[in-house]
């Protein structure tokens, strides 16, 4: 089992690779399981912004080498991390129950008790996300966004020990995981396996939690109508609720100056968690799932692709268009 993350950075990554063995323990007390940490491409490029680098699988590549070559059998990775759309011959076994999905806001030392509004003008805000810049740039126009790289110990290391950050924006979930709530694929784990190794899917499949999985697969669906990545800021949310599935969708413009956002829901039954599914064994949105209905993931496709059309008929497409061109130049 591997999970990414280089000497530096593997923190994070190890306690999620812990929690998902931890899991598959207490349901197969006989088996072993070894853990080998791996870095990728995005653990090593720490000097460039994530939509300038032009690769897809920065965090995933190398791992999927390893899964290829027989010398892991499951990677554990933050489910946002993992391309809408894999390479052949692979695919997501599970997908644990999600965390906070949300986003947090982490000060200087000098700034705490202030609020991103009653920072000082031009004040500097570090984030890797166009997604989170872009949403914020438009509600917080005084402030100023820049690139900030690295695992959670060096980001926050930069902002206590340097002066070029007033604030940091980072995943609630990896704060948590972490254990520094203090300073509080978003929110949810995915585990990455080889397509046709049956039995390494049967065992991974039982960690699938049925309502995280239908909210990822319409998210993913989204997102990958859209051709939403690191180079854009597309966001999506999801919220599940007396069996309706409400999914919210927006994208903006790279400054955050135009927008446009929308909600739709579906009915969909989420089932429990061994319910027996269909036979045959086809992904959707790179994920594996033969334990949950297929009906119910069709329907959560459905509805992503559904509001991506209705963002791609109102516009979307050229705002997403003009921020590809944008971001391409800078």
């Amino acid at each position: 089992m591997s999970g990414n993350g280089n000497a530096a950075a593997t923190a994070l990554a190890r306690i999620q690779t812990d929690s998902v063995v931890a899991m598959l323990k207490a349901l197969y007390p006989g088996l072993q399981f070894e853990i080998i940490a791996m870095s990728t491409t995005g653990d090593k490029i720490l000097d460039t912004a994530l939509s300038k680098i032009g690769e897809k699988s920065l965090f995933t590549k190398e791992l999927e080498y390893a899964l290829e070559k027989n010398e892991v059998d499951l990677v554990v990775h933050s489910l946002k991390d993992l391309p809408t759309m894999l390479p052949p011959g692979f695919t997501i076994g599970a997908i644990c129950k999600r965390e906070n999905p949300c986003d947090a806001v982490v000060f200087h030392p000098k700034f705490v008790g202030k609020t991103l509004e009653t920072l000082p003008e031009k004040s500097t805000v570090g984030t890797s996300s166009l997604r989170r810049a872009a949403q914020l740039q438009r509600k917080f126009p005084h402030l100023e966004f820049k690139s900030i790289r690295g695992n959670l110990n060096t980001r926050l290391r930069k902002l206590d020990e340097q002066h070029e950050f007033s604030a940091i924006i980072l995943a609630v979930a990896g704060l948590q995981r972490m254990g520094w709530q203090n300073r509080v694929g978003q929110g949810a784990l995915g585990v990455e396996v080889r397509a046709k190794d049956q039995d390494i899917l049967d065992l991974v499949g039982v960690l699938h939690d049925p309502e995280t999985l239908l909210r990822c697969i319409a998210e993913r669906a989204f997102l990958r109508h859209l051709e939403g990545g690191c180079s854009v800021p597309v966001a999506v949310h999801t919220v599940m609720k007396d069996g309706q599935l409400y999914l919210t969708g927006g994208v903006w413009s790279l400054d955050g100056s135009d927008s446009m956002q929308e909600t739709m829901q579906a009915t969909i039954h989420v089932p429990a968690q061994y319910e027996d599914g269909p036979e045959d064994d086809p992904q959707l949105v790179g994920i594996t799932a033969r334990n949950i209905p297929r009906g119910a993931q069709l329907a959560a496709e459905n509805l992503g692709i559904s509001l991506a059309n209705l963002l791609l008929n109102k516009g979307a497409k050229n705002i997403l268009d003009v921020a590809r061109q944008l971001n391409d130049v800078h």
